[in-house]
């Protein structure tokens, strides 16, 4: 099937299986590898991307699915000598370690925010609930993520 997505501002087309997942499309076949893949089965968040504004699990999603639809990955946050506020702050706070988990959680930070710019740490907490990272214990993620909040508040474009 064919189908047509903007993908981080960019408008792609793609030829898809119509059982693969969006994940798969964006890794394999845009190359956009930023999105990784862990436990495929929606639990780990590691393949989070956002969809139409919202965040969604890659591995669950198929492509067809997202036929029209305005994707972000990761690699539309912030550049490597331009890093979104996100991406900034969480160098700055030692948010991560690995770095596997980080694409999916930066991506539902951004949602969050970008939909609730005033959200409440506990809310912080709770949007990540989805999430595994099994290196930083999570207390500098959720205080990277307070440090970057400002950035949305104050109603910037975030993202490129």
């Amino acid at each position: 099937m064919k189908i047509v997505l903007t993908i981080n501002g960019e408008r792609r087309e793609a030829e898809v299986e119509p059982r693969l997942t969006l994940a798969d499309l964006l890794r394999d076949q845009l190359r956009l590898t930023g999105t990784h893949l862990g436990c495929e089965h929606g639990v780990c968040g590691a393949c989070t991307v956002i969809v139409d504004g919202a965040p969604v699990r890659g591995c669950l999603t198929l492509a067809v699915q997202s036929d029209g639809c305005t994707i972000t990955t990761v690699e539309g946050l912030g550049t490597p000598n331009a890093l979104s506020p996100l991406q900034a702050a969480f160098k700055r706070c030692h948010a991560l370690q690995c770095g596997f988990c980080t694409p999916g959680i930066l991506m539902t930070l951004h949602a969050l925010f970008g939909s609730e710019p005033d959200a409440t740490e506990e809310r912080i907490k709770e949007a990540l609930g989805g999430h595994a990272c099994r290196c930083t214990g999570y207390l500098p993620i959720v205080e990277a993520a307070c440090a970057a909040q400002p950035a949305y508040q104050d109603g910037a474009d975030v993202a490129r």
